[in-house]
């Protein structure tokens, strides 16, 4: 079996739009550069960074697909800061397939926040979050549609990682949010989420309200893992 490379011409070119971008990185940090500020001129860039200026445009494109700069015509290139909502693309698109490995994968990563965190957890717990917590169960339960009882079930696993007051585990699972709410769509439609939900996370609120790490634990870890028959 042979391997068909890239002509060499085409793999400098690609080598040097990256260095170029490396470079444009190490500008912005050395000349403590902030959002709002304006990047050198195309010509400024050919100039100091020795490059033509089809590989300036294409670093330019690329910087501008990781949301770190907006290039506009007579202006140039401004620096922004949208890599947080590039990341949310990634999760945006409504052909993600939710299929059994996808549930082990989420429902894994929800593991190792919301169970294994149980110390944090109960170190930073207070009434207040147990409220919160038991408004977005009595919603769900009061929801009259699939889509907002899943608004509210988030809301409620959203509560529980603000006990945390982690700003980037927050920013992590809003970013996983339309997966996590797909799943949960999907789990409602084949159980009755008045009753098997809701009173998984009455137990869930009453592991935490007696401070009983291994009930907490065991109650969540159940609720995650519920439903894997439906994703079979």
């Amino acid at each position: 079996m042979t391997t068909t490379e890239a002509p060499p011409s085409r793999r400098a070119k690609q080598s040097a739009v990256e260095r170029l971008v490396l470079e444009i990185r190490a500008l912005i940090d050395n000349e403590v550069l902030r959002v709002g500020d304006t990047l050198p001129s195309e010509r400024e860039l050919c100039e100091r960074f020795s490059t033509s200026r089809n590989t300036v445009r294409e670093a330019m494109r690329m910087l501008k697909a990781y949301g770190l700069v907006d290039v506009r015509p007579k202006v140039g290139a401004t620096i922004i800061d949208n890599r947080m909502a590039r990341a949310l693309d990634l999760f945006s698109f409504n052909t993600i397939e939710i299929s059994r490995k996808t549930f082990a994968d989420i429902q894994g990563f929800r593991t190792l926040i919301e169970v294994n965190s149980v110390e944090a957890m109960f170190d930073k717990l207070n009434d207040e979050h147990l409220e919160v917590m038991a408004k977005a169960n009595e919603a769900m339960r009061a929801a009259d549609t699939i889509g907002a009882a899943s608004e509210s079930d988030f809301a409620f696993h959203l509560g529980l990682m603000q006990i945390l007051d982690n700003a980037a585990l927050l920013e992590i699972y809003r970013i996983m949010k339309p997966v996590i709410i797909r799943i949960m769509e999907k789990g409602k439609s084949r159980h009755d989420f008045r009753t098997s939900t809701y009173s998984q996370h009455a137990d869930i609120i009453s592991a935490l309200r007696q401070r009983n790490r291994i009930s907490y634990q065991y109650a969540l870890q159940f609720h995650l893992n519920f439903g894997y028959d439906t994703f079979r």
